[in-house]
């Protein structure tokens, strides 16, 4: 990942496409995750934006997660509590 500036945005993720070497990471683990204040909320904003997940959000005791693809193959993981 790296970071860019954008002149109408601000400060931007730019996810590029990660090619596996023998060994690496194993597919379905996300890369990332990043703290959101509403997990529900922030997943039916996202899916509506047209976001897939491949895991809807799933509480376990205090935690609160869901999984979405960025399209590069990239699981990306929004989280709350704990």
């Amino acid at each position: 990942m790296r970071w860019r500036r954008n002149s109408s945005a601000g400060l931007g993720l730019v996810l590029e496409v990660f090619v596996r070497q023998r060994g690496e990471r194993a597919p379905g683990i996300p890369v990332a995750s990043f703290a959101v204040a509403d997990v529900p909320a922030e997943f039916d904003r996202l899916r509506g934006l047209g976001v897939r997940f491949t895991q809807e959000p799933l509480r376990r005791g205090p935690v609160t997660a869901a999984v979405l693809d960025d399209t590069c193959g990239n699981l990306i993981q929004i989280v709350h509590g704990g």
